[in-house]
């Protein structure tokens, strides 16, 4: 039993009032995940809201559009919430008294390549929020929103639109609005039972001097009337309206839906209510006939008093408090949203004393329900660190609308082809986004990383998200799993299977259910295989077992467009596609013999079929090569290089693309181990054994001795030792020793803070192809790969310059998986002292699990304060003294605490966070890190107390 199996230890987590929570929602249906967080960040700039003809959504769909004109498919808002329908929704709104603007959601620019240019490098949200705490059932929720007292909308505009890529982002923190002090918005949730939520907004003044506040907390309807006709929008239109007496001396909202019920909203004191409609002002857009989603923003900004309902009826309304917030005091604004109409208090008082005690008691819970989860003696700063991370994972949960069919159908989008092919996509659930403001759209390989995170602590919602990808409303009826709504067509690695893996095995190591879900691997599997047959048909080149997918979400890791370098003349043969498929061929081998643990033949059947896929796959990638061919493990450089293939009639060039980049790497990915007891490896085992002939018929046999046991890679005869488990990896012992020369050397790959995504070999010596590019922009550059830690400032073919040497979560995650495998092997199965040197131009051998562990502290220590005196001074934060500060827990808030973002990449050689601030979408694995790196030392410390004793004894 392992330590995260401990009798005690699960008992522990089930008996937590969330666990009971969640255990409710599975199998009582009561709706305790029915409001949550669920508003975009962004819902503005995105490939839904855009009516254009020619696709340019930035200039389509502006943020000074936003205020003014409705949605078509979703809403934002700033630390909001929505039922799961999103058909109502509530979120927090401000006005510091200078801004020309109400301060509704958040701002930011498009990039340097974007149509409708504003920034120096990809979008950039320009703002400082923090998601400080969220339980899975949403039971508890905080997020703080740092607002200056004065917000500067044109100088992060203009001077942003100065700078080219090789200068730094023009951040907020940079134009010195905060030098004089600024407001932390604290908005905290605490349900009371699932449909009864009590909101609390706290207001501190962070500067030397009382400032003048207007906090509007708003509630509205998502505009789902407007694309009807005259008819059924008579008859669906909801509304808002006062509730004419009040409660208690505080005033309240009903809001009633035919689908959703009725609803109110309990504002404490007798404040003015202000209501309007959610409609375009079309006078502002389009110079037509007016309404008003920018009422309240008039009203209160322009002093406009016709631009509220004076009759108190609308479809989104605020509540207007206008506070003098003294030098670091606070001021306290509570709510209720609840469907308890006015006359069901027992109290007559919706803020009575059970509103306070109610917010303690789901503190205490939320607190006890992490401490469950990772029980190990870890630091105080790394708990924090998870905490975090876990809430920006549950916080990025948005509610995304997308019927593509419906979109394409819309008058003004005739001539506009994006996403023609998947008219049949279906979008209207709740999804993990990467960042719901950076990225407010999925990408279904992030999903996958989402979801090995979420199964720590919600391995229900966990699987959902994987399973909703393999649905017939998602995935294409050619197997195709649809990419992200920029173009759907876009090739993903394909890690479903993988994610499927993982969060089954992690929901049965951490809360050891009665039952193993078996029927969510039965679904992946049956899905998935549809996927994997759309791979080998339509992936593979021609009769070999290699592969072509263009990025394969790695923009511009490669020297050249691999996107355009997919026609029958001219491909490229990628070692990571090719690694992928392969790692792809084990995870469903896996999942074959966990569903054949029954005896069922068609597993069998299945897992043949993935060990032969594999095998071949396996023989491509390390082949000997024929005479005048390229092959892709590169025997000079004992490195795994692409090979561009040029095939015309008249000649033939084979050209490989010697720089050493994480593409090289991903073969260590296509890794396994089977316990050679289950009964279908016995299957397979005696049927391979039986057959292998066929497989190497058609080459030299000595060529392929792993094929019959006598190399480490592909292990199935075990002739030697009938107790062996199976082996199946593309790198055998010889090779992994060569990738790990490279891969734990600091002169290449071996960062302070992971391992990078280009060799910093390449910084001195630049890859250089000979003649030009021309990229899709029409500009000619020249062809070279130079590692650069942060962004790249070389010419490039794509929008993105972000893979030539910044360390990314995702990838050192699965190379930490990996070394773990091949721990697991040698080191137990073949009882070997199989050691590497750490680094590998040092003295200093370690085991490959030590070599993980190491990799995983250096990952978490971006996130930690390293400083002797606790200043603050976190490698994220890099050496932004004025971030470092604002980051800072305030002592004068006796509830606050260190703030910490999770960024999209790091710097290569400094750590410090770079792309999206808020992408705790897959850099949320830090907290699956720390879990692993607890109890691996707690297992450690019990075996060396548990050898003493028996020393002793």
């Amino acid at each position: 039993m392992s330590i995260t199996q401990d009798t005690k230890k699960v008992e522990a987590r089930k008996k937590t009032e969330e666990y009971k929570r969640l255990q409710k929602t599975r199998e009582q249906n009561i709706p305790w995940k029915k409001w949550g967080p669920y508003l975009s960040d962004r819902q503005w700039a995105t490939v839904r809201e855009d009516y254009s003809k020619d696709g340019k959504t930035w200039k389509y769909f502006s943020h000074d559009q936003a205020r003014s004109r409705a949605y078509r498919w979703g809403e934002d808002g700033i630390a909001g919430i929505s039922d799961n329908n999103q058909r109502l929704c509530f979120a927090l709104s401000l006005w510091n008294g200078k801004d020309p603007i109400i301060k509704e959601r958040f701002f930011g620019l498009s990039g340097l390549f974007a149509e409708y240019n504003q920034g120096n490098h990809m979008e950039d949200v320009k703002e400082y929020y923090f998601y400080l705490d969220n339980t899975p059932t949403h039971s508890y929720m905080k997020a703080l929103y740092k607002y200056p007292y004065e917000f500067p909308y044109t100088k992060l505009t203009k001077e942003n639109n100065k700078r080219g890529k090789d200068k730094p982002e023009y951040e907020l923190i940079d134009t010195g609005c905060f030098d004089k002090g600024y407001f932390d918005i604290v908005i905290e949730y605490a349900k009371n039972t699932p449909e009864d939520i009590l909101i609390k907004i706290t207001v501190w003044n962070r500067g030397s001097e009382p400032h003048k506040l207007d906090v509007l907390p708003t509630l509205w309807f998502r505009n789902t009337w407007s694309w009807l006709g005259d008819t059924e929008k008579k008859k669906q239109k909801p509304y808002l309206q006062i509730v004419s007496a009040k409660v208690s001396n505080n005033v309240a909202i009903k809001a009633h839906d035919n689908e959703l019920g009725d609803y109110y909203l309990y504002c404490q004191g007798d404040t003015p209510l202000l209501f309007t409609e959610n409609e375009t002002n079309n006078e502002r857009c389009f110079d037509t006939a007016n309404t008003v989603k920018d009422g309240i923003n008039n009203y209160v900004v322009k002093k406009q008093q016709d631009k509220v309902n004076d009759e108190h009826k609308g479809t989104k309304a605020s509540a207007h408090y206008t506070f003098k917030v003294n030098a670091e005091e606070s001021k306290v604004v509570l709510l209720r949203l609840t469907d308890i109409a006015p006359d069901q208090f027992s109290n007559s008082d919706p803020f009575g004393s059970d509103f306070e005690e109610c917010f303690e008691q789901r503190k205490d819970e939320a607190d006890k329900f992490y401490q469950a989860i990772t029980p190990f003696p870890i630091s105080e700063q790394e708990r924090q660190i998870q905490r975090q991370a876990f809430a920006g994972m549950l916080w990025n949960k948005q509610f995304y609308y997308y019927v593509v069919q419906d979109w394409l159908k819309d008058q003004e989008n005739k001539d506009n082809k994006q996403n023609r092919q998947w008219t049949h996509l279906h979008n209207e659930e709740i999804i993990s986004m990467p960042d719901k403001w950076e990225y407010p759209y999925y990408c279904v390989w992030d999903s996958a990383f989402h979801a090995v995170t979420l199964a720590l602590i919600d391995p229900d919602f966990a699987k959902e998200q994987l399973l909703l990808f393999t649905k017939p409303w998602y995935m294409h009826p050619s197997g195709q799993i649809p990419s992200c709504e920029f173009n759907f067509d876009e090739v993903n690695p394909p890690i479903l299977a993988w994610g499927a893996l993982k969060v089954y095995e992690l929901e049965n190591e951490i809360y050891a259910p009665e039952k193993k879900d078996k029927q969510f691997l039965q679904k992946m599997f049956d899905t998935l295989l549809m996927n994997f047959t759309w791979w080998l048909s339509s992936k593979r080149l021609g009769e070999k077992h290699l592969f072509s997918a263009g990025f394969l979400g790695l923009d511009n890791i490669s020297i050249i467009d691999r996107n355009q370098f997919q026609t029958d003349t001219v491909t490229i043969e990628q070692v990571d596609a090719t690694s992928w498929v392969a790692m792809f061929s084990l995870n469903m081998l896996k999942i074959a013999t966990y569903l054949g643990e029954e005896g069922q033949e068609v597993y069998q059947e299945m897992a043949n079929k993935f060990l032969i896929e594999f095998i071949l796959i396996t023989h491509e990638i390390n082949e000997i090569a024929e005479k005048d061919q390229m092959e892709l493990w590169n025997m000079e450089d004992n490195f795994y290089y692409e090979i561009l293939k040029i095939s015309l009639p008249e000649f033939s060039l084979e050209l490989p693309i010697k720089y050493r980049s994480i593409l090289g790497i991903i073969p260590l990915f296509a890794v396994e181990i089977f316990d050679k007891e289950e009964e279908i490896i016995k299957s397979l085992i005696k049927d391979f054994n039986g057959r292998n002939s066929r497989l190497v018929q058609f080459k030299h046999e000595e060529k392929y001795s792993y094929l019959l046991g006598k190399e480490e890679s592909v292990n199935i005869t075990n002739k030697n030792d009938a107790k062996l488990d199976v082996f199946l990896s593309i790198v055998n012992k010889k090779k992994l020793h060569n990738i790990c020369e490279k891969l734990l050397n600091d002169k290449e790959f071996l960062g302070i803070h992971g391992i990078r995504s280009l060799s910093k070999y390449h910084e001195e010596h630049p890859y250089f192809l000979d003649g030009l590019l021309t990229n899709k922009w029409g500009d000619t550059l020249p062809i070279e790969m130079k590692y650069e830690p942060a962004w790249t400032k070389a010419p490039i073919h794509t929008g993105n310059a972000n893979w030539r040497g910044p360390i990314w979560f995702p990838m050192n995650f699965l190379i930490i998986e990996a070394l773990k495998k091949f721990y697991e092997y040698f080191n137990k199965c073949l009882n070997e002292e199989f050691k590497v040197l750490f680094p590998a131009i040092s003295h200093h051998a370690i085991n490959l699990e030590e070599v993980a562990t190491e990799l995983s502290k250096r990952l978490i220590n971006i996130f930690v304060d390293d400083s002797s005196d606790h200043s603050g001074k976190r490698p994220v934060y890099g050496d932004n003294q004025k971030l470092l500060e604002l980051c800072q827990k305030n002592e004068k808030d006796p509830d606050g605490q260190d703030l910490i973002l999770f960024y999209e990449y790091f710097n290569g050689d400094t750590g410090q966070g770079l792309g999206a601030s808020h992408q705790t979408g897959w850099t949320g694995l830090v907290a699956n890190l720390i879990y692993q790196v607890g109890e691996n030392e707690y297992r450690k410390t019990a075996e060396a107390e548990k050898e003493k004793m028996t020393q002793k004894n």
